[in-house]
Protein backbone atom coordinates (compact mmCIF):
# COMPACT_ATOMS: atom_id res chain seq x y z
CA UNK A 1 0.00 0.00 0.00
CA UNK A 2 2.61 2.13 0.83
CA UNK A 3 4.60 1.58 -2.11
CA UNK A 4 1.54 2.51 -4.48
CA UNK A 5 0.93 5.86 -2.20
CA UNK A 6 4.32 6.43 -2.86
CA UNK A 7 4.44 5.64 -6.76
CA UNK A 8 1.18 8.31 -7.11
CA UNK A 9 2.63 11.14 -5.66
CA UNK A 10 5.74 10.22 -7.57
CA UNK A 11 3.43 10.45 -10.69
CA UNK A 12 2.03 13.76 -9.43
CA UNK A 13 5.01 15.34 -8.31
CA UNK A 14 6.49 14.62 -11.99
CA UNK A 15 2.97 16.20 -13.57
CA UNK A 16 3.08 19.33 -11.29
CA UNK A 17 6.73 19.66 -12.74
CA UNK A 18 5.90 19.02 -16.39
CA UNK A 19 3.37 21.68 -16.02
CA UNK A 20 4.96 24.44 -13.87
CA UNK A 21 8.04 23.70 -16.69
CA UNK A 22 5.86 23.68 -19.89
CA UNK A 23 3.44 26.76 -18.82
CA UNK A 24 5.46 28.91 -19.89
CA UNK A 25 6.20 28.18 -23.17
CA UNK A 26 2.48 27.54 -23.82
CA UNK A 27 1.88 30.95 -22.72
CA UNK A 28 4.52 32.40 -24.64
CA UNK A 29 3.04 30.91 -27.91
CA UNK A 30 -0.88 31.95 -27.47
CA UNK A 31 0.63 35.34 -26.85
CA UNK A 32 2.69 35.18 -29.95
CA UNK A 33 -0.40 33.56 -31.76
CA UNK A 34 -2.76 36.53 -30.93
CA UNK A 35 0.29 38.78 -31.89
CA UNK A 36 0.37 37.20 -35.12
CA UNK A 37 -3.27 37.33 -36.07
CA UNK A 38 -3.44 40.93 -34.99
CA UNK A 39 -0.72 41.70 -36.86
CA UNK A 40 -2.41 39.86 -40.20
CA UNK A 41 -5.40 42.20 -39.58
CA UNK A 42 -3.16 45.13 -39.55
CA UNK A 43 -1.84 44.30 -42.90
CA UNK A 44 -4.95 43.40 -44.48
CA UNK A 45 -6.78 46.90 -43.67
CA UNK A 46 -3.15 48.31 -45.21
CA UNK A 47 -3.74 46.29 -48.27
CA UNK A 48 -7.11 47.22 -48.91
CA UNK A 49 -6.78 50.78 -48.34
CA UNK A 50 -3.96 50.67 -50.91
CA UNK A 51 -0.55 52.80 -51.39
CA UNK A 52 1.38 54.52 -53.96
CA UNK A 53 0.08 52.17 -57.31
CA UNK A 54 -0.93 49.30 -55.59
CA UNK A 55 -4.47 48.24 -56.45
CA UNK A 56 -7.02 47.96 -53.56
CA UNK A 57 -7.30 44.26 -53.40
CA UNK A 58 -7.16 41.54 -50.36
CA UNK A 59 -3.93 39.22 -49.94
CA UNK A 60 -4.10 35.61 -51.24
CA UNK A 61 -5.09 33.42 -48.51
CA UNK A 62 -1.58 31.47 -49.14
CA UNK A 63 0.05 34.24 -48.38
CA UNK A 64 -1.71 34.60 -45.38
CA UNK A 65 -1.32 31.15 -43.95
CA UNK A 66 2.31 31.89 -44.65
CA UNK A 67 2.62 34.96 -42.26
CA UNK A 68 0.13 32.92 -39.89
CA UNK A 69 2.88 29.91 -40.28
CA UNK A 70 6.27 31.76 -39.62
CA UNK A 71 7.04 32.44 -36.30
CA UNK A 72 7.99 36.00 -36.93
CA UNK A 73 9.18 36.49 -32.90
CA UNK A 74 12.47 34.04 -33.87
CA UNK A 75 14.13 36.26 -35.84
CA UNK A 76 14.15 38.92 -34.22
CA UNK A 77 16.80 39.53 -31.16
CA UNK A 78 15.48 38.35 -27.94
CA UNK A 79 15.09 41.62 -26.52
CA UNK A 80 12.77 42.71 -29.31
CA UNK A 81 10.78 39.58 -29.50
CA UNK A 82 7.43 41.16 -28.07
CA UNK A 83 7.92 43.67 -30.67
CA UNK A 84 8.39 41.46 -33.60
CA UNK A 85 4.54 41.63 -34.87
CA UNK A 86 4.20 45.68 -34.69
CA UNK A 87 3.84 46.77 -38.32
CA UNK A 88 7.49 48.22 -38.27
CA UNK A 89 11.19 47.22 -39.51
CA UNK A 90 13.10 46.06 -36.62
CA UNK A 91 16.99 46.22 -35.92
CA UNK A 92 18.68 42.73 -36.56
CA UNK A 93 22.71 43.50 -35.96
CA UNK A 94 24.92 44.68 -38.23
CA UNK A 95 23.22 47.71 -39.38
CA UNK A 96 20.59 45.68 -41.04
CA UNK A 97 16.55 45.27 -40.38
CA UNK A 98 13.93 43.32 -40.93
CA UNK A 99 11.40 44.34 -43.21
CA UNK A 100 7.81 46.14 -42.12
CA UNK A 101 4.94 42.97 -42.00
CA UNK A 102 3.00 44.78 -44.56
CA UNK A 103 6.06 45.50 -46.85
CA UNK A 104 7.01 41.67 -46.24
CA UNK A 105 3.27 40.48 -47.07
CA UNK A 106 3.00 43.16 -50.11
CA UNK A 107 6.27 41.94 -51.82
CA UNK A 108 5.46 38.22 -51.52
CA UNK A 109 1.85 38.98 -52.90
CA UNK A 110 3.06 40.58 -56.14
CA UNK A 111 5.79 37.66 -56.68
CA UNK A 112 2.01 35.37 -57.91
CA UNK A 113 4.65 32.41 -56.86
CA UNK A 114 3.27 28.67 -56.66
CA UNK A 115 4.06 25.45 -55.16
CA UNK A 116 6.13 24.04 -57.59
CA UNK A 117 8.41 27.64 -58.50
CA UNK A 118 11.88 28.25 -57.77
CA UNK A 119 12.95 31.81 -56.12
CA UNK A 120 15.93 33.93 -55.22
CA UNK A 121 16.11 36.34 -52.71
CA UNK A 122 18.93 39.07 -52.56
CA UNK A 123 19.61 39.97 -48.77
CA UNK A 124 19.12 37.22 -46.30
CA UNK A 125 19.09 39.30 -43.57
CA UNK A 126 17.57 37.22 -40.48
CA UNK A 127 15.82 35.18 -43.10
CA UNK A 128 11.71 35.98 -42.55
CA UNK A 129 11.19 37.08 -45.87
CA UNK A 130 12.66 33.55 -47.13
CA UNK A 131 10.85 31.59 -44.73
CA UNK A 132 7.42 33.49 -45.74
CA UNK A 133 8.81 32.34 -49.06
CA UNK A 134 9.59 28.97 -48.30
CA UNK A 135 6.05 28.34 -46.93
CA UNK A 136 4.84 28.48 -51.10
CA UNK A 137 7.40 27.44 -53.22
CA UNK A 138 9.20 24.42 -54.10
CA UNK A 139 12.84 25.64 -53.20
CA UNK A 140 14.27 28.97 -52.37
CA UNK A 141 17.75 30.68 -52.33
CA UNK A 142 19.08 33.49 -50.79
CA UNK A 143 22.29 35.54 -50.77
CA UNK A 144 23.34 37.57 -47.64
CA UNK A 145 26.73 39.66 -48.25
CA UNK A 146 27.09 39.90 -44.30
CA UNK A 147 28.69 36.69 -43.33
CA UNK A 148 28.08 36.01 -39.73
CA UNK A 149 24.18 37.48 -40.36
CA UNK A 150 24.14 34.96 -42.87
CA UNK A 151 25.59 32.30 -40.74
CA UNK A 152 23.17 32.82 -38.01
CA UNK A 153 20.23 32.85 -40.49
CA UNK A 154 21.17 29.97 -42.18
CA UNK A 155 21.46 28.22 -38.41
CA UNK A 156 18.12 29.71 -38.01
CA UNK A 157 16.27 28.47 -40.87
CA UNK A 158 17.93 24.84 -40.21
CA UNK A 159 16.51 24.81 -36.68
CA UNK A 160 13.01 25.85 -37.46
CA UNK A 161 12.90 23.10 -40.33
CA UNK A 162 13.37 24.86 -43.29
CA UNK A 163 14.89 22.43 -45.17
CA UNK A 164 13.61 24.04 -48.87
CA UNK A 165 16.13 27.05 -48.46
CA UNK A 166 19.86 26.90 -49.51
CA UNK A 167 21.87 29.97 -48.41
CA UNK A 168 25.18 31.41 -49.83
CA UNK A 169 27.77 34.25 -48.74
CA UNK A 170 28.17 36.54 -51.66
CA UNK A 171 27.31 39.53 -53.50
CA UNK A 172 23.79 38.92 -54.73
CA UNK A 173 24.18 41.61 -57.60
CA UNK A 174 25.41 38.87 -59.77
CA UNK A 175 22.58 36.51 -58.56
CA UNK A 176 23.38 32.70 -58.55
CA UNK A 177 23.81 31.80 -62.09
CA UNK A 178 23.97 28.00 -60.69
CA UNK A 179 20.43 27.72 -59.96
CA UNK A 180 19.05 29.79 -62.32
CA UNK A 181 16.66 30.65 -63.82
CA UNK A 182 14.17 31.70 -61.10
CA UNK A 183 10.34 32.03 -61.46
CA UNK A 184 10.78 34.89 -58.93
CA UNK A 185 13.48 37.40 -57.64
CA UNK A 186 13.11 39.32 -55.08
CA UNK A 187 15.94 42.19 -53.17
CA UNK A 188 15.44 43.19 -50.30
CA UNK A 189 18.42 46.29 -50.24
CA UNK A 190 17.87 49.43 -52.25
CA UNK A 191 19.95 49.34 -55.64
CA UNK A 192 20.88 52.14 -57.96
CA UNK A 193 19.54 50.34 -60.66
CA UNK A 194 18.04 47.10 -61.75
CA UNK A 195 21.28 44.73 -61.76
CA UNK A 196 21.73 43.07 -65.14
CA UNK A 197 22.57 39.42 -63.79
CA UNK A 198 19.19 39.61 -62.08
CA UNK A 199 17.17 40.08 -65.16
CA UNK A 200 18.84 37.07 -67.29
CA UNK A 201 18.50 35.13 -64.36
CA UNK A 202 14.62 35.85 -64.48
CA UNK A 203 12.73 33.21 -66.38
CA UNK A 204 10.53 34.28 -69.12
CA UNK A 205 7.37 34.55 -67.65
CA UNK A 206 8.68 35.73 -64.25
CA UNK A 207 8.40 38.69 -61.77
CA UNK A 208 11.37 40.44 -59.97
CA UNK A 209 10.59 43.21 -56.98
CA UNK A 210 13.47 45.65 -56.11
CA UNK A 211 13.91 49.11 -54.25
CA UNK A 212 15.58 51.40 -56.75
CA UNK A 213 17.60 54.55 -55.50
CA UNK A 214 20.00 55.42 -52.95
CA UNK A 215 19.90 55.55 -49.42
CA UNK A 216 19.11 59.00 -48.68
CA UNK A 217 17.03 59.86 -51.22
CA UNK A 218 13.14 58.48 -52.19
CA UNK A 219 13.03 54.91 -53.16
CA UNK A 220 10.93 53.43 -55.27
CA UNK A 221 9.60 49.85 -55.64
CA UNK A 222 9.72 48.22 -58.75
CA UNK A 223 7.95 45.09 -60.47
CA UNK A 224 9.91 43.64 -63.02
CA UNK A 225 8.41 41.52 -65.92
CA UNK A 226 9.89 39.37 -68.04
CA UNK A 227 7.49 38.39 -70.88
CA UNK A 228 7.66 34.91 -72.44
CA UNK A 229 9.50 36.25 -75.84
CA UNK A 230 12.18 38.18 -72.97
CA UNK A 231 10.95 41.38 -73.63
CA UNK A 232 11.34 43.80 -69.93
CA UNK A 233 8.69 45.86 -68.61
CA UNK A 234 9.52 48.09 -65.03
CA UNK A 235 6.34 49.76 -62.95
CA UNK A 236 7.03 52.18 -59.60
CA UNK A 237 4.39 50.48 -57.31
CA UNK A 238 5.61 53.03 -54.12
CA UNK A 239 7.98 54.70 -52.31
CA UNK A 240 9.93 52.23 -49.63
CA UNK A 241 13.20 52.76 -47.23
CA UNK A 242 15.54 49.76 -47.59
CA UNK A 243 18.91 49.95 -46.54
CA UNK A 244 21.45 50.06 -50.03
CA UNK A 245 22.55 47.15 -51.78
CA UNK A 246 26.54 46.54 -51.05
CA UNK A 247 29.42 44.87 -52.74
CA UNK A 248 32.04 45.51 -55.18
CA UNK A 249 29.63 46.41 -57.98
Amino acid sequence: MNQFISRQLFILWMAFLFAVIASPKIHAEDFYAAKRTQMIKTIEADVRIGYGNLAKKDLDENVINALNTVPRHEFVPKKLQQSAYDNRPLPIGYGQTISQPYIVAVMTNLLHVGKNDKVLEIGTGSGYQIAVLAELVDKAYSIEIIEPLGKEAEARLQRLGYDNIVLKIGDGYYGWKEHAPFDAIIVTAAASHIPPPLIKQLKPGGRMLIPVGSRFMVQELLLVEKSEEGKISTQQLLPVAFVPLTGKH
